[in-house]
């Protein structure tokens, strides 16, 4: 590290979870973020602010004057551009010395084996079922740890999944992909805007630390978030012996 760096990280060096040793593995690290919206927002200013040294923002969509209730990425006098665009704009004032890499694609079978090839953590910023399951699925076959994040009206979850140990459960094992939901989306349910801070940043929180290997990860825990009483509930979660996804992957 420069000293400008050593200056710019400072208040994580002093902490003796992380110091140098932590800041110098989160500077080589590559974060895949899937979704620039409410959830990626938050996910991707915290991680280039913390110094994660090379950022991919995939997002298929354009800024909307709806967005800006809660899409923190985003301003006014960029409504109809791309987001992934936007996005790192945005992080480029925060932390030039960031890479930041945009896709303007949607995430799916096809693209994800490459997108995931060389990441380190991939973050789940998406809102449909198909796209999740679809990453998941990308995760488990690179074994790339996943953090995973949803939030809808007053309602939000953050989960990891790291296929590393083949021990604990991947997303396919909570949400079989073969059972019916109901897709449940801002634009017809709406979502309470700080709901989506608030799950972003845990999101951050443990993408950080599983780069660095501090501490305790989400895996084999499902964190739930009540913003009407400001109540979490934690349950814990076990791998399926039959899942289709992870049951019968080599590790």
């Amino acid at each position: 590290m420069n000293d400008q760096q050593l200056l710019r990280y400072s208040r994580h060096i002093l902490l003796d979870d992380i110091g140098i040793e932590g800041q110098e593995k989160l500077l080589a690290a590559h974060a895949l973020v899937i979704g620039a919206g409410g959830l990626g927002s938050p996910v991707a200013l915290y991680l280039a602010s913390a110094g994660v040294g090379r950022i991919t923002l995939v997002d298929h969509d354009t800024v909307d004057l709806t967005n800006l209730q809660r899409q923190i990425l985003h301003t006014t006098a960029r409504v109809g551009q791309p987001k992934a665009a936007s996005g790192k704009e945005t992080l480029a004032q925060i932390n030039p010395d960031v890479e930041v890499h945009t896709v303007f694609d949607r995430a799916d079978a096809s693209t994800l084996s490459s997108l995931i090839e060389g990441a380190t953590v991939v973050l789940d910023c998406t809102d449909n079922f198909q796209t999740r399951h679809a990453i998941n699925q990308a995760c488990v076959n690179a074994r790339v740890p996943l953090v995973s994040g949803a939030a809808i009206r007053m309602d939000g979850q953050v989960a990891v999944f790291d296929s590393r140990s083949g021990k604990t459960p991947c997303y396919a094992c909570l949400f079989p992909p073969d059972q019916q939901f109901e897709e449940v989306q801002c634009s017809t349910m709406g979502v309470f805007a700080p709901l989506v801070g608030i799950i972003g940043t845990v999101q951050a929180a443990e993408a950080l630390k599983l780069i660095m290997g501090m501490g305790e990860s989400l895996a084999s825990r499902l964190l739930l978030l009540d913003a009407r009483t400001m109540e979490w509930t934690s349950i814990r979660t076990t791998r399926g012996s039959d899942c289709p996804v992870c049951a019968d992957a080599q590790h």
